[in-house]
């Protein structure tokens, strides 16, 4: 997992001023390596399968194993898997998909609010969120635009912007978002004054 580089940190920022010339929404970009450590997750799974192990082993292994041994085994068992299940591309293949939604999309709002989007002149904040390990994309809008925008629109441009993120092209799924939603805002809210709210950098949490 590799987030952007300063150079593309850059391009991003520049594309939302670009964008936000012509528009009174104001735009912010996060992107998070993961929604959460899933700490918990490979002393779950160990434990589960440490468990199951030796039950199994008595079930069908004629008592073959005495119970030291079968104790030994399940304690063994259960370390080596809670050390394998650590490495973080085993961690988030064993978090179920719902779960990994469901704290991406608790953080997307959590951003919301942190970045002052919820404040506003009029309304117009707009929170482009990506979380990567979860291949996780959410275009989260304040009132005034979702009552002049219907939320189909965003998912539209949500779902290009996630099949970038699997293919790992973040910086082109950015851009990319960046230009459809630029393209929405002019229409649905065009300027009426210069105005520049909060920072058009790229949010990055690692």
């Amino acid at each position: 997992m590799t987030l952007l580089t300063e150079a593309e940190q850059r391009q991003v920022a520049e594309a939302i001023a670009r964008i936000e010339r012509g528009t009174d929404a104001e735009l912010v970009t996060v992107l998070a390596a993961q929604a959460d450590d899933y700490h918990y997750i490979p002393l779950l799974w160990a434990s589960l399968i440490a468990l199951v192990v030796p039950g199994v082993l008595l079930l069908f292994g004629d008592g073959w194993l005495g119970a030291g041994t079968l104790m030994m085994l399940q304690w063994g068992l259960f370390i080596v898997l809670a050390l394998l299940f650590r490495i973080p591309s085993l961690t988030t293949r064993l978090v179920p998909r719902g779960v990994r939604h469901w704290r991406a999309c608790n953080l997307a709002r959590r951003q919301f609010v942190e970045q002052n989007l919820h404040h506003t002149d009029g309304d117009t904040g707009v929170l482009i969120f990506v979380s990567e390990a979860e291949r996780y994309v959410e275009i989260l809008v304040d009132r005034g635009i979702s009552s002049r925008v219907d939320n189909q629109v965003w998912q539209g441009i949500v779902d290009t912007f996630t099949d970038h993120v699997r293919q790992g092209q973040v910086l082109e799924g950015f851009l990319v978002c960046i230009d459809a939603c630029g393209a929405v805002l002019h229409d649905k809210v065009p300027a009426t004054h210069a105005r520049d709210e909060l920072p058009n950098r790229l949010v990055v949490l690692d």
